[in-house]
């Protein structure tokens, strides 16, 4: 059975650097091998955080503060929605891709809630 996983791309400056032209013809090749297994779903980069606002909500009052925030160490660059049969194997695709050798990539299961239908 196929589950998906939601993948969250993040920046790491401890990563390698890699050339543009090797990090674009690695992207196409780990899309291509997704597109033709299926396993691609929506994903899409993100802004950095000097566009990134954090909203929180206490004793009825929302707050929104302005990014960046010093204490990152790492930031949200993106995500991809993967399906796969086990998080080992969304772990070996994403592998491939090239934020996991110029940064890291955090791999979670998509759950169905109890009060979503079938």
């Amino acid at each position: 059975m196929s589950n998906k996983y939601l993948v969250i791309h993040m920046t790491d400056p401890t990563g390698e650097t890699m050339p543009r032209d090797a990090d674009q013809r690695l992207l196409g090749e780990w899309a291509q091998e997704g597109d033709a297994a299926g396993r691609l779903g929506d994903g899409a980069p993100v802004a950095g955080p000097e566009e990134a606002k954090s909203v929180a909500v206490r004793d009825g009052k929302v707050l929104v503060t302005d990014g960046p925030f010093p204490e990152f160490k790492e930031w949200f660059a993106g995500y991809d929605i993967v399906t796969a049969e086990s998080i080992d194997e969304a772990a070996s695709f994403m592998a491939k891709h090239p934020t996991a050798v110029m940064g890291r990539v955090y791999i979670l299961p998509v759950v169905k809630l109890p009060w979503d239908e079938d």
